[in-house]
């Protein structure tokens, strides 16, 4: 639906957190604001969704830097993302140059009743909102509706140029900065994705030592000698037989630069082998792998029965495909829904996946979102070893239906066969025994470990968030019985039976809705339990749906997708974009509750 663009003004509620950063210790007041324009980002360090905003904010930040302030809100999903230092370290890996509040108990998400991260919200000069917009691809709308604020407060004369909140932190020197993931060459050498460095770093079999580096250290898109790589993670190495055909030895998930990359290791050359540079939004997904959008690949792994690059495609949380030797890239699993579904993979829902390793037919993989530890075999089936949904998480042992991880990033299969798991935000090792079915702690105490290669009786952890590499026996350490957690986001409280829903979505000034090849709005509903859900399932084109919920299931959650086609209003050539909002939204149904909801995509 489109809504009006004029509601009745709302004044923003004060921003109330435990901790700001880059602000040299002040404390931000929205009073101390006025005469500025402020645009609220809430976001929270592990979803790759937010990541993605933090990259589309950057020029209009640059381009509006005398009227607007930009003001992080870290809402966190998880209880690491809520510590102080975790947000330190994620304001600094990912560069983000505009004060944050850390919003721990979710106090600020909840006074401006936010339900999806990304969220993003513009306060006016004189500290009402005038614009709420949520997801991804809000980059033109943004600009405009900041531009007629502009306009309108500079003829009111309540606009105020110049000034800025912003206080740099400290910069870390060192070899590593944020690395993500590892691999051993032939050589005996250790290919490091050195993520905040914005290169790969080749190091020698101390893990230590570096030998070269491949990247110029500025982030961008730049083939040959002196390469650009944007927040690189995943490297997998080539079968011989198929580097020898393809030109280069081994593939780099280039993540933020939404590229595959390949390494020629003894010329040291690297060429851009998939991606157009495009974050995937909409459209084809199989084809030239050059003219295909990605969306954050995070890791890469060569998998025997795929017959290619299997690609963790963690920005729309599907599995792709790649070929090097054809160039083809295709679909290989899920469907764009974020959650934890298993059975066929083209049927199959994942959520950000971040970490692979194979072992022989299967290839197993981290699931950080629903915190699950997952593996789909060589038809192409998707199992869950560990993890249930959304929305819980923890530190417990055990039987593998009662263990608990927390935001894992890594996998690695054991000479046992057992698999490790990089327990990234439990900043743990955990092992997961395939027979037995039970999850142990190997070690513990890690700061964000994130990417595990196996040498020998040793495992070398990637250790993100100290910057370094680790060794670590790969045996059985201590149990731990952690409890269990759940998001302490609020649910939505909604009656059973039927349910009028709606997303919100009104254009940005100067566009209109894009209908000229058929309808220009796309909805997908789908439910956690599937029970929960009696009617109105789906994909359908209209924003406004009837749906119906089951009466006896007292808590689950809505997946829901919904995007909409934009282009400029009377341009003889218009621009066109797409903007698109994945919700996993909790609910809780009991009688004598709401039986409307609504969610804003875009709007006043």
């Amino acid at each position: 639906m489109t809504a009006p663009r004029n509601r009745a003004r709302v004044r923003a509620p004060e921003l109330t957190g435990d901790h700001w950063f880059n602000t040299g210790g002040e404390r931000i007041r929205l009073a101390g604001l006025r005469g500025r324009i402020t645009l609220l980002d809430f976001w929270t360090s592990g979803c790759v969704n937010c990541l993605h905003v933090l990259s589309e904010l950057r020029p209009l930040e640059a381009e509006f830097a005398d009227v607007l302030v930009t003001i992080g809100v870290h809402s966190p999903k998880f209880l690491h993302e809520g510590e102080r230092a975790a947000v330190e370290a994620a304001v600094s890996r990912y560069g983000v140059h505009h004060p944050v509040l850390n919003d721990p108990d979710l106090t600020t998400w909840s006074q401006y009743a936010v339900r999806a991260w990304p969220t993003l919200v513009i306060v006016d000069p004189e500290g009402y909102v005038v614009h709420t917009a949520a997801g991804e691809g809000h980059a033109e709308a943004l600009r405009r509706v900041i531009t007629e604020l502009v306009a309108e407060h500079e003829a009111k004369g309540t606009l105020r140029r110049g000034g800025s909140p912003y206080v740099p932190g400290d910069e870390r020197d060192g070899d590593l900065k944020f690395p993500s993931k590892a691999v051993r060459t032939d050589r005996g050498t250790l290919l490091v994705a050195d993520t905040a460095h914005h290169s790969i770093a080749e190091l020698a079999a101390d893990g230590e030592t570096v030998l070269r580096r491949f990247g110029t250290g500025e982030p961008g898109h730049a083939d040959g000698k002196q390469p650009r790589f944007t927040e690189p993670s995943g490297i997998a190495l080539l079968p011989s037989e198929v580097a020898a055909k393809a030109g280069y030895h081994a593939v780099v998930a280039d993540t933020a630069g939404h590229l595959l990359r390949g390494l020629d290791l003894d010329t040291g050359e690297v060429t851009t082998v998939a991606g157009t540079g495009a974050q995937w939004m909409n459209g084809e997904t199989d084809g030239k792998a050059l003219g295909i959008a990605l969306s954050s690949p995070w890791d890469v792994a060569w998998w025997e029965p795929a017959g290619g690059i299997v690609v963790a495609m963690a920005g729309n949380h599907t599995l792709g495909l790649f070929d090097p030797v054809t160039g083809e890239v295709s679909r290989f699993a899920g469907t764009t829904v974020e959650g934890l579904r298993d059975g066929p993979a083209q049927e199959a829902f994942f959520a950000q996946t971040s970490g692979f390793a194979v072992d022989g037919d299967r290839l197993w993989l981290a699931d950080p979102e629903t915190s699950a530890l997952r593996w789909v075999d060589a038809g192409r089936t998707v199992h869950t070893a560990v993890g249930t949904d959304l929305f819980s998480f923890g530190h417990r042992d055990g039987a593998a239906g009662d263990a608990l991880l927390q935001h894992p990033l890594g996998v690695a299969v054991l000479p046992d066969a057992s698999i490790a798991i990089a327990d990234t935000y439990n900043g743990a090792i955990r092992r997961y025994d395939p027979e037995a079915k039970t999850v142990s702690t190997l070690a513990s105490g890690l700061a964000e470990p994130s990417g595990l290669l196996v040498d020998g009786d040793e495992l070398i952890v990637v250790e993100s968030a100290a910057h370094r590499l680790v060794r670590i026996p790969a045996a059985a350490g201590e149990h731990v019985d952690g409890g269990a957690h759940e998001v302490r986001r609020p649910p939505a409280v909604l009656a059973p039976g039927d349910l009028d829903f709606s997303v919100v979505f009104s254009p940005p000034p100067g566009e209109k809705l894009d209908d000229r090849y058929g309808p220009s709005t796309r909805l997908e509903i789908s439910a956690s339990p599937p029970e929960l859900l009696l009617s109105g399932a789906g994909v359908g084109t209209e924003l406004t749906r009837r749906i119906r919920l089951a009466d006896g299931i007292t808590d689950g959650v809505l997946q829901v997708v919904a995007q909409a086609a934009s282009c400029d209003d009377g341009a003889e050539h218009p621009v066109c974009r797409v903007t698109r909002q994945d919700w996993g939204l909790p609910v809780r149904v009991a009688a004598g509750a709401e039986r409307t909801l609504e969610l804003i995509l875009a709007g006043a």
